[in-house]
């Protein structure tokens, strides 16, 4: 049952990354406010989840102590896989990348292979904590996504082929949760070591990548829309942890 759950989630936030078909009859303008606000509410919500969710799970199996090295680690390895092999998060709809391409959709496959063992250690602790860190993941990717597929028709795809190149690099995220799945039948600590480092991942990725983005903007409208939306992205959380079952 567990692994249905995993497989199902996966598949889901995989398809996240056809997202940009919506892109092709929306304005520019509309998109960009529509996305702006998708940073705000995606950072709030990988908070929310690292802090309300995932930490006060980790914290019940291990030793506070080590939860904090394991958790100081994952922002060390975010930190790494984005400097090295993701490159750049994008959250424009146009990046001037070109001949980084390719490296961006290897890199990107890398990202959804993570997120994949994330969602599955994170089922295995519990249904309402894999269905959390899904949610989480899923707020991340539509502004992503919608950046990765900008990078690709950017750099020379044509759209069509941006999309399925996409899709190919997001179903890595359905093999990083088959990995993890049978990882942890085989280790049964996986799990204290994996949820602080996906703690720290979110809390990366919100901090270093998606609040400085709202930080960037001038516009004191846009950037208390922004604010608001990031303050519901935590609201949602902090609901989901009343309303979801155990």
């Amino acid at each position: 049952m567990t692994l249905a759950w995993i497989l199902v989630s996966t598949f889901i936030v995989s398809l996240i990354s056809l997202i940009g078909i919506f892109t092709l009859t929306i304005k520019d303008k509309l998109l960009e406010k529509i996305l702006f606000c998708l940073i705000g509410f995606s950072a709030g919500a990988l908070i929310g989840s690292a802090f309300l969710h995932i930490l006060p799970e980790a914290l019940e199996k291990t030793q506070s102590t080590i939860v904090f090295y394991y958790l100081i680690l994952g922002i060390i390895l975010f930190f790494l896989m984005e400097r090295y092999f993701y490159w750049r998060h994008c959250h424009e709809g146009v990046c001037n990348i070109h001949a980084f391409t390719y490296l961006n959709l290897i890199g990107d496959g890398l990202h959804n292979f993570f997120d994949g063992m994330m969602i599955a250690v994170s089922y295995s602790a519990s249904i309402k904590l894999g269905i959390i860190t899904t949610l989480a993941v899923i707020l991340h990717e539509i502004p992503q996504e919608l950046g990765d597929f900008g990078v690709l028709v950017y750099g020379g795809f044509s759209k069509q082929k941006a999309l399925f190149y996409n899709f190919i690099s997001a179903l890595m995220a359905v093999i990083g949760a088959i990995t993890g799945y049978f990882l942890l039948g085989m280790v049964a600590s996986f799990s204290n070591f994996i949820l602080p480092l996906t703690a720290g991942g979110f809390i990366y990725i919100a901090t270093s990548d998606l609040i400085p983005q709202i930080h960037k903007e001038t516009n004191p409208k846009r950037s208390t829309l922004a604010f608001t939306a990031f303050l519901l992205g935590i609201i949602f959380m902090a609901g989901a942890k009343q309303l979801l079952p155990e």
